[in-house]
């Protein structure tokens, strides 16, 4: 599936919520769209899997099986017609795909009720939502559509209102879904599409759940490449990558897309926000990922209140190949006074209540392998500001944690306009300095936010510009420069950029011969000009203007 069809679906579903959200805000009306898109993408895979397991059995629906059986289905039709076969059928189906969907919750059944307008739509949709929570997957996903009211007096006052207001959505999201394909990247590309066109009209509350994709590429590419030798290229493989602060999960699906879905062993994702949480849930499975191959937490990272990070045993505690993070910008935070003896900030101290950046930049880096990286996004504020987050940030330098500096151009996010910048991490480096890469003024425009080009359609690729500096370590004036640790000390433990980049243009060198010359031939050309003009003058009976020496 193309680009440009990618693009079409994601704007026809737009187009549809834009339509038909009605005097419902839009990030409630993100949490319907979005699950009925992951139903119809959780169906469908089923469906297919189905259609591959019973072969000739699976019925094509023909007049006379649907009189008997009364299946709106193929598969509703099998189950009617084999019910002594139905637990072994979906044993198998545990297996092969990891999940079971009962033909009445499937979607091509919750859109037939849709477009007949009938008046059990609602009641389907509720227990179809309680059935996949808690027993379609081997894990159960309690929850996992918590933040959809059903029933909620903004789809209307009675349950017959109800019911028909979420007959129309789904009636329509069926139409504009039907000439695009189904497969598993399209829907879920369409899904990610939708997040980001929600995020732009959600404003600073878009900063909880979204990170945007250029953003998101620079990252997952550092992180794939070997750590202590990135210029031999990417890692085969990755174990583990953490992101202990996920959102909807995009950094983590773009880590595991960068590496191929078999270059990589579990993904572990944390997310504080219950309705992000449950997003990211969702993306996982509309990726193509099976319910073995990821586990996100809901929960505070600061309190790390995750039972498998809090493992006491030094020898048994998890660590991961990759850490990626966008964590909130400065977030206000109280740390208790056991804060200072907890593991993860106890070697270099506690970040000030004013500013958690620190305290999740340590959190990340405790779980870190020796061999890993980590990359995490931060506001340029970690990088000069003084008391104790100038401690944590000089420690780390002394330990030669901090590999490289990355400044961002402003306005990239859709929830804040400062520049930020991405810190590079490892507990094992080669290289006794810091690189830093000076892409702030490298971008191109747009109406609401900046854009990093990926050097398509036309733009300069200034994503692969930054990965390429990064990966081979290269020097360039005024955009990257490797600094010595004997100079950062000198600089105070100071990473502001602009301390060991000078963006300034040089002013242009005078040639002051090529000047002499110039100045005398316009003093030649004046003089030529005034005699001409005296002599009109003369001619007129006037008196000449005054000539110089």
């Amino acid at each position: 599936m193309n680009d440009q069809i990618q693009k079409q679906l994601g704007k026809t579903l737009w187009n549809i919520a834009d339509a038909l959200r009605g005097a419902m805000n839009a990030d409630d009306f993100r949490d319907y769209m979005l699950s009925f898109l992951f139903l119809r993408y959780l169906s469908d895979n089923y469906e297919a899997a189905a259609k591959r397991e019973l072969g000739t059995d699976y019925p094509d629906l023909p007049e006379d099986v649907l009189a008997r059986t009364g299946a709106s289905t193929p598969l509703q039709a099998w189950y009617e017609d084999n019910p002594n076969d139905v637990a072994d059928f979906e044993k198998q189906m545990r297996r092969k795909v990891h999940y079971v969907i009962q033909p009445p919750y499937l979607w091509n059944n919750i859109a037939n009720l849709a477009r007949t307008q009938s008046d059990e739509l609602l009641l389907t949709l509720s227990e179809g939502f309680k059935y996949i929570e808690n027993e379609s997957f081997q894990s159960t996903f309690g929850g996992l559509f918590s933040e959809i009211n059903l029933y909620s007096e903004k789809l209307g006052k009675t349950q017959a209102d109800k019911n028909k207001k979420l007959c129309s959505i789904i009636a329509e999201i069926a139409r504009g879904l039907a000439e695009f394909s189904s497969k598993v990247d399209a829907l879920g590309d369409a899904y990610e599409y939708l997040i980001g066109q929600f995020a732009a009209g959600s404003g600073k509350k878009a900063g909880e759940f979204y990170t945007p994709q250029q953003i998101s590429d620079i990252l997952s590419a550092i992180v794939t490449l070997d750590s202590q030798e990135p210029a031999t290229g990417k890692k085969e493989r990755l174990a583990s990558v953490l992101d202990f602060a996920c959102g909807s999960g995009s950094l983590l699906l773009n880590v595991r897309k960068r590496m191929g879905p078999h270059g990589i062993g579990k993904i572990f994702g944390q997310e504080s926000n219950i309705t992000t949480y449950n997003l990211a849930r969702m993306n996982m499975l509309l990726h193509g990922m099976k319910d073995t191959e990821f586990e996100v937490f809901h929960g505070d990272t600061l309190a790390n209140d995750w039972d498998i990070l809090r493992e006491r045993n030094p020898a048994k505690k998890p660590a991961f190949d990759a850490v990626v993070a966008n964590p909130p910008f400065s977030l206000r935070w109280e740390p208790t006074d056991a804060m200072g003896d907890d593991v993860r900030f106890k070697n270099y101290g506690v970040a000030p209540k004013s500013a958690a950046d620190f305290a999740f930049l340590l959190h990340g880096f405790h779980f870190l392998k020796d061999d890993g990286v980590m990359a995490i996004i931060l506001p340029h504020g970690v990088l000069f500001r003084g008391g104790a987050e100038e401690r944590i940030r000089t420690k780390l330098l002394k330990d030669g944690h901090i590999d490289t500096v990355i400044g961002l151009p402003a306005n990239l996010f859709y929830s804040t306009g400062i520049p930020v910048c991405i810190l590079v991490l490892k507990k094992c480096k080669k290289p006794d300095d810091v690189l830093f890469i000076n892409a702030a003024e490298h971008f191109v425009k747009g109406k609401r936010q900046n854009q990093l080009g990926d050097g398509e359609s036309g733009t300069p690729d200034h994503i692969g510009k930054i990965v390429s500096t990064y990966q081979f370590r290269k020097e360039e004036e005024r955009y990257s420069k490797r600094v010595s640790m004997e100079r950062i000390a000198e600089e105070g433990y100071n990473l502001n950029i602009s301390r060991y980049i000078s963006t300034a243009v040089p002013e242009e060198e005078i040639d002051l011969a090529a000047t002499q010359m110039e100045m005398v031939e316009i003093e030649k050309q004046i003089r030529e000009a005034t005699a001409r003009h005296n002599k009109f003058l003369k001619e007129l009976g006037l008196p000449p203007l005054p000539t110089s020496n």
